[in-house]
């Protein structure tokens, strides 16, 4: 039946009736869309004939289908038919008619892109190669055809270059005859199918091809245009293999940097086309181009103002502001040539400055010290277009500077961060300039560039705002100004108002209100919602605080309500517009509440029903926790019933974050108007938020016994709302409490939950108590209790009883120290739980008056139970902190003379040294003396739980005295023995918390000591060092970053496999080989890792890459997992270092995908190898997303290899999706 349908088709095809013959192909392209179909040997050579024939139809619309039908024939017919076909239009491309040629081009183009069969393409390939080199090379062949069969070769090369590697040298060298041909159009084609080729050519033949390109540029003979090939074919061939360039850029980049400084003043491409390579070996061979790069920056600072045929004599101008229109008006005069090219060298040097710039973080601040001043000058470049590619440079320049300090506010004298501040009034004044200028383009440019310096520097137009201003004026109420650029300024001033003081603005608000306000009316949605966000910002600095500064901001509050108000009232509104509108609106009513009395009952009935709309809802109840939590005290009655009928309500929605607002607007709800909402109401809420208190969702629970305990303390004289909270929170409580999950804020509620239970007078404290000390009890569906949850129900305990007051606390320490006293070998959580709740008794409360209780607790220490021992130790420490005068003596006395519960004893002196620090409390001096001369004295023991223990006391206590502590540490780190070194320098890792401490300026100077114990023969203190290194960087950069040049390289010689400190156990029946390098090994990495983070500017990734991390990659799991992460992260952070090295890193990665655990591998060792399998798939795709990653042949086989294992490409797109 198809036969007979095609057989019709085909005769209509034939037809005299041009339209019959372009319906008949239309059917035929559907026929061969078809899924099913299926054509036998007769039909294919009918349908190959007929479509080949209607391709030189003299209607044009019928041979463009025929091209078309080609795609799914290709697909359906033997690898004989299309073997004919190929052959057929090769021959009528290069012998065919002149009229025919470019739809055979096509044709064949077509036949490349859709042959999918691996023979058909094979067939395809020998077919079609050797009549590509003869239309190529042949000397009488036209230049159109030679075109054509380079960019079909160009085709070719780019999907199958590597199943042509047997043609490679002779494509090669016919490619290589053409760059030295006297048409333009043909050299140019060839350039481009030679980087297609290059890109699979082994190493010798792209020896070859570079050798003979170079050669060709150091002939001093050779024609200009042809030098112009040969520098654009050196950029395309590094642009296409990459790092694979790297080996011969020593013969290329001093070719490159002569031409551009000696070629004739008119040859402007010679330099274009040299600067452009340039740019491409700085972004594809970051490591080999490094010692050129000061050349090049010298070079491309010197042609960003190469501009021969004009000379700028114009002044700068003083009064900007007054002569605006005369600027207008010599803008619009500027000189213009259209023969002049030199803008194209100066294009060309931006781009080259910019690759500069993004490869070579580390060069920040020689850049700002040369590049910047240049770059700020060059704003006034009178082409546009480089123009546009000098902010894009300087853009990148902030960019850098921003990845490189992140997190960091700090501005050191010569850091890129202060190098940048002094550049500011430069940079305005400049950019102001821009400002004034009649081209839009500049101007969104403009503001691109400031709007990057705001997020980088936040607060650094302080001084310049005043002459920022009506340049955003311009932009906004100017009739010329695009919709592009009234965003960009929206934009820009919301960011400056958000990072800079309110007090900074106060003199500009008239001058910006009036435009802003005219921006909220616009009809493009885009500018509205930017206008209004911006809207909230000013109502921020109008009035930051109730008394608002000194400022008479009640002239600007109905212009800015009324506007909001207009578009909350529009029906028709896109819903971005709609939210930004609701925000700002309850901005308005939180900040000018006082102001709007009269107009309250008009715009809370808005809110409300925007409330109702399940498209704004989440919106508006975070509009109405805004006004709720108002020190105003808005009134909000009039919706007041109906706004927590909805809310309740939305407590049993699915939303997640629905549900989480909900809580945070009901508490602040509650706290403002508790007198005029009744109790039913009160038990309805209770009801619904019993259901959201579980481990599941932390912090849903948080909010959830927040709003409990904001009920309860709001109506403390009610007796049904505690009643309901007892019956319906309380067993929901004490679930929880028993989960090892709790912790945080959530812990925090759940102990302000039993403290509001028993202020309520409507709970017995007894009973609550039982309730707690039972719920330690095991359960027999559940078994028993963790750890964790026993330290969760001890402070429950403790808060109780402080709430409970003093009598029933003495009474509740009375029956623990009871339950101490009754036998220890039995019963072991009932003790565990009695020892935790002392501590946290203790710690609250002094607890002296309980005669002994120390010598109670300390007999715990014989217990045969380790956690029962080690809950004795937590409960001395803390009992020690509510009387240090009484208890701390006592623990220093034990610890001299008990050898045997030392390292409880320690563990004791910790929990009182680190609460101390914590509280930023002191302790007398003599104490401190002993306690100094106690731990020193420990600083050598043979265990190492008791160093570590000591370590930490030591760090804390720094913090509380670093005058006396950071000179007797230092002393120590010269000490003869090993363990007292590794423990002075862990003791100072302890003392580098995230929070500025008096310590810090301390022991800046005194650091390197400290750290230089990285080269110490000791691995136990290298290891040490290294840590200390480690949470330096990740808490404290500033204070290593001038040590960095000389610990890194002994940081990367620790990462490194030491043959000396592997050693083999003989067990008897076997061997085991244990390596005592491969914590410090981890630990080395570990740090790398965080220094990627924090001191990015300071670390060459090139030369950590191999041999470094390429040694990690290969070593044993536990390092392998860590060097994964930093890879993933260079991927992102310095792509073209990575590139620069893939081919190295493919084998490694791929044995690591590739390896099976042995068959009688135990689970454990399974599990960690399919961890460590994904864990490289996450490397791997962090590498895929490297532009230009194509470049590597091993790389693109290892993803090859990816694609065709069902197993690993399964989780290959499981950890990209993670």
């Amino acid at each position: 039946m198809a036969n007979m349908t095609l057989t019709g088709i085909l005769e209509k095809m034939l037809g005299k009736d041009k339209d019959y013959r372009y319906m008949a192909t239309s059917d035929l392209l559907n026929e061969l869309n078809k899924e099913g179909f299926k054509a036998d040997v007769d039909m294919e050579i009918k349908l190959s004939n007929i479509i080949l024939q209607q391709l030189d139809d003299t209607a044009g619309d019928v041979s463009g289908l025929a091209v078309k039908c080609l795609g799914p024939l290709v697909k359906k017919v033997s690898e004989a038919r299309v073997l004919e076909m190929t052959t057929k239009l090769s021959d009528k491309l290069l012998n065919g008619k002149d009229q025919h040629r470019d739809v055979a081009s096509i044709a064949l183009k077509t036949v490349v892109a859709e042959v999918t069969s691996a023979a058909a393409v094979q067939g395809v390939l020998v077919s079609l190669i050797p009549q590509l080199i003869k239309g190529i090379t042949g000397t009488a062949t036209k230049t159109e055809i030679k075109c054509e069969c380079l960019d079909i070769l160009s085709e070719v090369l780019h999907k199958y270059g590597n199943l042509v590697a047997s043609n490679h040298e002779e494509l090669l060298s016919a490619l290589l005859s053409q760059l030295n041909t006297s048409q333009a159009t043909v050299r140019k084609k060839t350039v481009s199918c030679l980087a297609c080729l290059s890109s699979t050519l082994n190493d010798d033949l792209l020896t070859k091809a570079t050798i003979e390109v170079v050669g060709s540029l150091k002939c001093k003979t050779m024609k200009a245009e042809i030098t112009r090939t040969n520098i654009q074919m050196i950029g395309a061939l590094s642009r296409a293999v990459g790092y694979r360039f790297g080996p011969y850029l020593g013969d290329t980049v001093p070719l490159l940097l002569h031409y551009c400084t000696s070629a004739s003043e008119n040859d402007e491409e010679l330099r274009e086309y040299s600067l452009q390579a340039l740019e491409s070996f700085l972004l594809r061979c970051p490591r080999d181009i490094s010692s050129y790069c000061n050349q090049i920056l010298d070079l491309t600072l010197e042609f960003l103002s190469y501009d021969p045929n004009f000379t700028d004599n114009m002044e700068e101008d003083t009064d900007a502001e007054v002569h605006d229109e005369e600027e207008d008006d010599e803008s619009a005069n500027e000189y213009t040539d259209d023969e002049d090219a030199s803008w194209k060298v100066r294009r060309a040097a931006a781009k080259c400055l910019s690759g500069l710039i993004v490869s070579r973080p580390q060069m920040l601040t020689k850049l700002y010290e040369e590049a910047c001043p240049n770059l700020i000058e060059r704003f006034k470049e009178r082409e546009e277009n480089v123009k546009m590619d000098v902010f894009s440079t300087f853009i990148e320049l902030l960019r850098q500077t921003g990845n490189v300090t992140k997190g960091q506010m700090d501005t050191d004298e010569l850091s890129p961060r202060w190098f940048l501040k002094q550049e500011v009034p430069k940079i305005v004044k400049s950019v102001n300039r821009q400002l004034r200028e009649k081209s839009i383009k500049t101007k969104v440019g403009a503001f691109s560039v400031l709007k990057e310096l705001v997020v980088v520097l936040p607060d650094c137009l302080a001084d310049q705002i005043g002459s920022i201003v009506p340049g955003i004026e311009k932009a906004l109420l100017d009739k010329s100004s695009t919709s592009n650029l009234k965003i960009e300024a929206l934009v820009f001033t919301r960011l400056v108002l958000a990072s800079h003081s309110p007090n900074v603005f106060h003199p500009y608000i008239k001058a910006l209100s009036s435009p802003v306000l005219s921006a909220v009316g616009e009809r493009y949605y885009k500018v509205t919602t930017e206008a209004i966000r911006l809207c909230g910002e000013l109502v921020r600095v109008l009035r930051p605080s109730v008394e608002g500064l000194g400022f008479d901001f009640k002239p600007y509050i109905h212009p800015i309500y009324k506007a909001i108000m207009a578009r909350m009232t529009n029906q028709d509104q896109d819903q971005e517009v709609k939210e930004c509108a609701i925000t700002c609106l309850g901005l308005i009513i939180s900040t000018f509440g006082d102001n709007l009395t009269s107009d309250l009952p008009t715009c809370l009935p808005v809110l409300l029903d925007r409330m109702g709309n399940e498209i704004t809802r989440l919106t508006a109840v975070k509009a109405f926790a805004v006004i709720a939590a108002s020190p105003l005290r808005i009134d909000i009655s009039s919706v007041l019933e109906n706004v927590i009928a909805e809310l309740t309500a939305f407590l049993r929605k699915a939303n997640r974050a629905l549900r989480q607002a909900t809580l945070g607007t009901l508490n602040s709800i509650l706290r403002t108007h508790d007198d005029k909402i009744s109790s039913s109401t009160y038990e309805v809420i209770i009801v619904e938020l019993s259901t959201l208190i579980s481990d599941s969702d932390l912090h849903m629970t948080a909010l959830a016994l927040e709003l409990c305990c904001t009920l309860m303390a709001d109506r403390r004289s009610n007796f049904n709302i505690c009643v309901t909270v007892r019956d319906r929170v309380l067993p929901q409580a004490l679930t929880l409490i028993r989960s090892s999950l709790l912790q945080g804020q959530a812990l925090v509620a759940l102990q302000n939950l039993f403290a509001g239970l028993v202020y309520s007078a409507n709970a017995s404290f007894e009973s609550l108590l039982d309730s707690l000390l039972s719920s330690a009890k095991p359960f027999p569906q559940s078994g028993g209790v963790a750890k964790q949850a026993l330290f969760s129900i001890a402070q429950c305990v403790a808060v109780l009883c402080l709430a409970a007051g003093d009598r029933k606390c003495s009474s509740t320490v009375s029956m623990l120290t009871g339950i101490l006293r009754g036998d220890s070998s039995n019963n072991s959580v009932k003790q565990h739980l009695a020892l935790l709740c002392l501590g946290e008794i203790g710690r609250r409360k002094d607890l002296s008056s309980h005669v002994h209780i120390e010598n109670i607790i300390i007999e715990s220490f014989q217990s045969p139970f380790e956690e029962i021992k080690s809950a004795a130790s937590y409960a001395l420490g803390n009992i020690a902190v509510g009387n240090l005068q009484k208890y701390l003596p006592f623990i220093l006395d034990q610890i001299d003379n008990q050898q045997r519960r030392q390292y409880l004893l320690l563990h004791s002196l910790k929990e009182v040294i680190v609460r101390q620090s914590v509280d930023k409390a002191e302790f007398q001096e003599s104490s401190v003396d002993k306690i100094l001369n106690l731990l020193f004295n420990h600083c050598e023991s043979e265990e190492e739980g008791v160093r570590n223990v000591v370590a930490e006391c030591l760090g804390k206590i720094a913090l509380i005295e670093p005058v006396k502590l950071v000179p007797a540490l230092k002393v120590r780190t010269t000490s003869p023995t090993a363990f007292t070194r590794a423990t002075v320098v862990i003791a100072v890792k302890f003392s580098l918390v995230e929070r500025l401490e008096k310590i810090d300026e301390i022991l800046h100077p005194e650091f390197s000591s400290f750290l230089m114990l990285i080269k110490d023969p000791d691995r136990h203190v290298r290891r040490a060092a290294v840590l200390a290194l480690s949470t330096a960087s990740h808490n404290k950069p500033n204070l290593i970053k001038g040590l960095l040049p000389v610990l890194l390289p002994l940081l990367y010689d620790q990462t490194l496999v030491k043959q000396e400190l592997i050693r083999t156990v003989d067990l008897g029946p076997f061997k085991h080989v244990v390596d005592d390098g491969l914590e410090l090994r981890k630990a080395a990495f570990e740090c790398m890792d965080t220094l990627l983070d924090n001191c990015l500017d300071l670390v060459n990734p090139s030369s950590f890459i191999i041999p470094y991390l390429k040694s990690g990659l290969e070593d044993h799991y536990d390092v392998k997992m860590p060097c994964h992460l930093i890879l993933s992260k260079l991927a992102d952070k310095c792509p073209a270092a990575v590139l620069a090295v893939l081919d190295s890193l493919v084998d490694p990665l791929q044995k690591t995908i590739n390896f099976k655990p042995k068959q009688d591998a135990v689970k454990q060792e399974v599990d960690r190898n399919e961890d460590m399998i994904r864990s490289s798939l996450r490397a791997i795709a962090s590498l895929n997303c490297i532009s230009g990653g194509d470049c590597s042949i091993k790389f693109k086989n290892l993803m090859s290899e990816i694609g065709k294992s069902p197993a690993l490409l399964e989780k290959y797109n499981s950890v990209r999706n993670e």
